[in-house]
């Protein structure tokens, strides 16, 4: 059965994601009276300190794996201490795939995806990207305009250190060329306490952080109004990140128990009660 949520007099704002606006009532005794929450002032989200880079309605501060790390509606995740950037399932090239097999889809794509890392990785200041799996999308995506795309972006961040966990995509598609500058690992790559995963686990020791499962939730409220967002799922011993690439779908997700999700409004996160599910 797939989970829905009542969330709480909380506003979706309208967004190229959602679409419309939306209202919902509030079903968990345990949340304050009702209010508009700002972004770090969210339900059920462990404090932690502050971020020392800039936090707005697009990023929440949390706590995984004991370490404090920034969630962004941008669908990356900053683990602080190490100045590093997680990403999964980016899929570059998927739309030239498509065309390749004759679907008309139009392109710029990879130019968007390129600079929406971009901006992350100059707004947190990174110094490493980790991406977990699925960097591409397959090996008919792997075009020349493809190519001198990711080139002239590693040219632009010479400094910046790259790390691939290869997924399932990535193990057709191919390890990106040497011209790339990206070091291609198996799962797990182990950077304490963190596992870096691309298909989700639960590990006896150490948290993982995962891709694979492009995790989406249902919303539902008054008037029949629903809307399907993209969602981080943080677990006990583990966190699944949305997918990064825009022209990926979504898989609608069951959370376990104890599990925390951390919904994308277009440029808004909302944590969700989790005594609603």
């Amino acid at each position: 059965m797939q989970a829905q949520y009542d969330i709480g007099m909380m506003r979706l704002p309208p967004s190229p994601t959602v679409g419309f606006s939306l209202h919902f009532s509030v079903t968990d005794p345990r949340l304050p009276p009702a209010h508009a929450p700002s972004s770090l002032d969210m339900p059920h989200i462990d404090a932690c300190t502050p971020a020392r880079h800039d936090v707005g309605a697009d990023a929440i501060n949390t706590v995984v794996g004991g370490e404090a790390v920034t969630l962004f509606a941008e669908r990356a995740l900053f683990w602080r201490r190490e100045r590093t950037l997680f990403v999964a399932d980016v899929h570059l090239g998927k739309t030239a795939t498509f065309r390749a097999h004759g679907v008309p889809l139009p392109r710029g794509t990879t130019a968007d995806d390129l600079a929406r890392l971009a901006r992350l990785v100059l707004r947190v200041g990174a110094a490493r990207v980790v991406v977990l799996g699925d960097f591409l999308h397959a090996r008919a995506g792997r075009v020349p305009a493809l190519d001198d795309a990711v080139r002239a972006w590693r040219e632009a961040h010479a400094a910046l250190e790259v790390v691939l966990i290869r997924g399932n995509h990535d193990a057709h598609a191919g390890d990106p060329p040497a011209t790339w500058a990206i070091d291609c690992r198996p799962a797990p790559f182990a950077l304490p306490p963190f596992l870096a995963c691309h298909v989700p686990a639960s590990p006896p020791s150490g948290y993982a952080l995962c891709g694979h499962v492009h995790p989406g939730i249902w919303l539902a409220g008054y008037g029949e109004e629903s809307a399907r967002l993209p969602c981080f799922v943080l677990g006990r011993r583990r966190a699944i990140l949305p997918a990064f690439g825009r022209f990926t779908g979504l898989a609608t997700i069951t959370p376990d128990t104890h599990d925390r999700i951390v919904a994308i409004a277009g440029a808004a996160l909302f944590a969700l009660p989790s005594a609603a599910r």
